[in-house]
């Protein structure tokens, strides 16, 4: 029998739930059985007009690698968007990423070494936990709870859960996949809680 084995990593990963499902809604589709998809948010809106003629009317001759830093005209429309928006950025402080996913595994790769740990509210976004994994990092996870809305706890039940590997807090606002909208003071909250025990926040708003 073969030595060759998988890494801790690769064995410790979860499965995406999002992904896990797939199989057992085509199965229930192909028996004819009518299925609601909530295990992923897949729009129901038309995409604009502009944007599939921007794909239809391109004029590219090569379609070659960009910056790695990202488009300069992409930065620097990032930079206004988040200025009329009220958050002053520079050109400087944006790092273009694939997607929000590959920007919320960078985040806990920079903020946290594997054995540390980040504090989340509970229920989250269920590819955290891969992320987390991949990073080596532990989730501490904070429950909201459905009959306040899934709003925040109060600060005392974040402070329960900091210890001495504590590095960060992550949120997703808008919750996913709750769809709780958290209030100007909760994110104060969660702000001045970071600042006080000098941990990141990291915040993921990918429905913005």
């Amino acid at each position: 029998m073969s030595k060759v084995r998988l890494s801790s990593r690769a064995i410790e990963m979860p499965a995406s739930p999002i992904r896990r499902l797939v199989p057992y809604a085509d199965r229930a589709k192909a028996r004819g059985i009518k299925v609601y998809h909530l295990n992923i948010g897949q729009p129901d809106i038309e995409t604009p007009a502009e944007m599939m003629n921007g794909y239809r009317d391109v004029n590219i001759k090569v379609l070659a690698y960009g910056p790695s830093q990202g488009l300069q005209d992409y930065i620097d429309a990032l930079v206004q968007y988040y200025g009329s928006v009220g958050i002053k950025v520079r050109a400087q402080d944006i790092l273009v990423t694939t997607g929000g996913s590959e920007a919320i595994s960078f985040a806990l790769d920079v903020v946290a070494d594997a054995g540390d740990e980040v504090i989340v509210p509970e229920p989250f976004y269920s590819n955290y936990a891969g992320f987390a994994a991949t990073a080596g990092v532990k989730l501490v996870p904070v429950t909201c709870l459905a009959e306040t809305g899934f709003a925040l706890p109060p600060k005392a039940e974040f402070e329960r859960a900091i210890t001495g590997r504590s590095r960060a807090i992550i949120y997703s606002n808008p919750g996913n996949p709750t769809g709780a909208v958290y209030t100007r003071p909760e994110l104060e909250m969660l702000a001045s809680l970071c600042v006080e025990h000098e941990l990141y926040l990291i915040g993921d708003e990918a429905y913005r």
